[in-house]
């Protein structure tokens, strides 16, 4: 199974073609028939990182329609199993996943190991709720503060960033083009030649040198709707139906508050600020497929003032099949970009 990484990927506003089925797009599909087919790779997707292997485990390498391996008969029982019992037990509620018995191994452990030390097990000790929790709104508040308040933040338009973005160890240079109110665009100059990712305020599409430029998949789009939003720090309560804070926690040291926004029909969205400057540090989001939910978590850090707000000049994206950091160097505020700078070729 190949690993994709989306620099980027936005919510298809006013997609109207047809939705074709898996089993009208791919070959010999048995038990995900009536699944939409840009949804089967995230499928496949969320059972290789539930069990920690890789697409040739259970398919014939060049012919993943093929029957030939004993496991992917497996595979499809245990799919048959988990809906079963989602269906039975839980009202159609996915709650029982691949992950819930197999935790990143391809055979689950069915024993409780032994006891292998007197030491007592050390207990996970959170921070205390305090006498007066915060609010939703105290929360946000502070978050829109941190960063130089709501008038600082409407004065910019667009943001034009240059730096690196590394995965798997490798460094390649990386622009990102931002405008209000929801318009973005990475380019990454690989050897190779460069590469898009990009939303248009209207769809979202991918693109690289020699190769047509291609709308993204609607369940793509829908996980990662809120990266286009530029003033997302002043439209949070407009975007969800509702904000609810949660109980105080860590990341590592850091003591952080946290944010829940929930949305009709769409996974929940989790926030996480640092609970001294009220910064943004993470925020992770979830992208829905037949077999559970694929988390994709963003770490913001680097926090400098950039025309008089506050901007994240590093953040990190992590998923369960892999992870990438942009660094930028030079970020420039309120520099005209022709809106066709977005629009697929």
């Amino acid at each position: 199974m190949r690993k994709l990484i989306f620099l980027a990927a936005l919510p298809i506003f006013g997609q109207t073609a047809e939705v074709k089925t898996a089993e009208q797009v791919y070959k010999n599909i048995t038990e995900l028939k009536g699944t939409p087919a840009d949804q089967l790779m995230p499928t496949m997707q969320f059972i290789s990182a539930s069990l920690g292997v890789q697409c040739d485990t259970c398919h014939v390498q060049g012919k993943p329609e093929a029957d030939d391996k004993r496991t992917k008969k497996t595979a499809r029982e245990m799919i048959a199993m988990t809906m079963a019992i989602n269906k039975n037990s839980f009202r159609g509620q996915t709650q029982v996943t691949c992950y819930s018995c197999h935790r990143g191994s391809e055979r689950p452990v069915a024993i409780p190991p032994v006891l292998e030390t007197d030491a007592p097990a050390k207990p996970e000790v959170r921070p205390a709720q305090p006498a007066t929790p915060p609010t939703a709104d105290s929360i946000l508040e502070k978050y829109v503060t941190a960063l130089g308040g709501a008038d600082a933040v409407k004065k910019v338009t667009s943001r034009v960033g240059k730096g690196v973005i590394t995965s798997s160890g490798k460094d390649t240079a990386i622009e990102v083009f931002t405008k209000a109110p929801n318009k973005r665009i990475t380019v990454n100059h690989a050897e190779s030649g460069d590469s898009f990712t990009a939303f248009d305020g209207m769809i979202g599409w991918m693109g690289s040198a020699g190769r047509p430029a291609r709308e993204m998949s609607a369940a793509d789009a829908k996980g990662s709707a809120l990266d286009s939003e530029f003033y997302l720090p002043l439209r949070m309560k407009e975007i969800f139906a509702q904000m609810r804070a949660g109980r105080p926690d860590k990341i590592g040291d850091i003591a952080i508050t946290t944010l829940m926004g929930t949305r009709q029909g769409l996974p929940p969205v989790r926030f996480f600020f640092d609970a001294n400057t009220g910064l943004l540090l993470r925020m992770v989001r979830y992208t829905e497929n037949p077999m559970g939910r694929l988390p994709v978590q963003i770490d913001y850090a680097d926090y400098r003032e950039v025309d008089g707000v506050k901007t994240p000049f590093r953040w990190t994206l992590s998923r369960p099949n892999g992870r990438f950091t942009i660094q930028l160097s030079e970020v420039k505020a309120n520099v005209p970009i022709d809106d066709a700078k977005f629009a697929k070729p």
